[in-house]
């Protein structure tokens, strides 16, 4: 028994929502190949340099955004998949594709949106991932959307699981595709969300530390760091404290990548399956970390809400960012021609679905784009934390 064998194979593929004739085929690229590609050209995919990944658009250039941060979940789990013989593009398309649907100032922005939209359905980045892709993103003449795999727009609805209450936007990509959201997802797409929680818990700590929200002492408090940091003490004595803590940072993920692997393995072979279907039919998810590294994430999570996504500094910006969505949300409420012509020549008949135009606009969005509406509106937006050195 192999986790190999309960691979995803592109020449088992479902298939695609539409047919795609009159196309030139270029290269030998297989399906989940092509998938890869067509997330990494899309205008979604390249918007998110300019979006928050912790910090709401920082001043510094090393700090990370959604475009690094998926970039290097997709190494994790590339790493990973090819570690359990999975397979790597459609891990990493998955991976690459996951936060498409964050609007601009991450989590605040999701929040603002979801509150202006509650009377029509609300807004949840990741039905709005499915949604970019799916139909937004409209670069072929004969069909909306990027025309994905049913496995790639599968893993993207479930890596986190099984879905029981779909909101409007994943319900309708749901009802044109049915991705059979009761089931778990691939095997693929287990890990490509167990890599998106290895990459922020250890990038968010060097951000953190970086930005001074973060002291060494601190995260010494939790016994997951505490013990990677004297290890990689005892190897380097004597090391500049700088490069120990990168140090730090490129241990634990090891550590953490490497207890995936096995967990996975020993999950497979327990749960006795042997294809992706029967991966799908397991009941529960097979690929992730053991149950005492899940126990010390957890707590490592924990304390980063605590100090770091809640620190005094980071709810004053998201406070801003909020402000900024919202306002802009009633602007273009108000007179949807502040959106644009291309926008506002758009603009659906009814009040429901005018309101989701408008939620795809400001989802849209980057930091800086949305800063920069909000400065033509209402003049330059007076927030504090990080919006107001932008």
């Amino acid at each position: 028994m192999t986790v190999a064998a309960c691979a995803s194979n592109p020449a088992q593929s479902r298939g695609r929502r539409y047919e795609e004739t009159g196309r030139v085929v270029r290269g030998p690229r297989d399906d989940f190949q092509r998938d890869r590609d067509r997330i990494i050209h899309s205008i979604a995919f390249r918007r998110l340099r300019h979006k928050t990944q912790v910090f709401v658009a920082p001043d510094g250039d090393h700090y990370r955004v959604r475009l690094t941060h998926s970039i290097e979940v997709a190494q994790i789990g590339r790493g990973i998949a090819r570690a359990l013989g999975l397979n790597e593009d459609l891990t990493e398309a998955l991976c690459l594709a996951h936060d498409i649907g964050h609007p601009p100032f991450g989590h605040a922005g999701e929040d603002a949106l979801k509150a202006a939209m509650a009377d029509h359905g609300g807004f949840d980045h990741n039905g709005h991932t499915l949604r970019t892709l799916a139909a937004l993103e409209c670069p072929y003449p004969r069909f909306d959307g990027l025309n994905l795999t049913w496995e790639t727009l599968e893993g993207l609805a479930k890596h986190n699981g099984p879905v029981t209450d779909p909101g409007w936007a994943l319900a309708a990509i749901d009802g044109d595709f049915a991705l059979d959201l009761g089931s778990h997802a691939s095997l693929e797409a287990q890990i490509a969300a167990v890599a998106d929680d290895i990459a922020y818990d250890n990038h968010d700590i060097d951000d953190g530390l970086r930005a001074g929200l973060l002291d060494l002492d601190q995260l010494m408090e939790q016994a997951f760091v505490a013990a990677n940091f004297r290890a990689v003490e005892a190897r380097f004595p004597g090391a500049p404290r700088d490069r120990l803590l990168r140090e730090l940072v490129r241990d634990q993920i090891g550590v953490m990548v490497n207890d995936v692997i096995a967990a996975t393995t020993a999950n497979v072979v327990a749960a006795d399956v042997a294809s992706v279907a029967e991966v799908r039919a397991a009941g529960r998810s097979l690929g992730g970390f053991s149950p005492e590294l899940a126990a010390e994430e957890r707590e490592l999570k924990g304390f980063m809400y605590a100090n770091l996504y809640h620190h005094p500094e980071q709810v004053a910006a998201a406070a801003g960012a909020n402000e900024v969505v919202g306002r802009l949300f009633g602007a273009y409420a108000d007179d949807p021609r502040l959106m644009g012509e291309d926008w506002s020549a758009r603009l659906p008949g009814d009040e429901c679905a005018t309101t989701r135009h408008i939620g795809d606009y400001i989802a849209g969005m980057t930091d800086r784009f949305a800063i920069d509406r909000y400065a033509e509106i209402f003049g330059r937006p007076a927030v504090p934390g990080a919006l107001a050195h932008v």
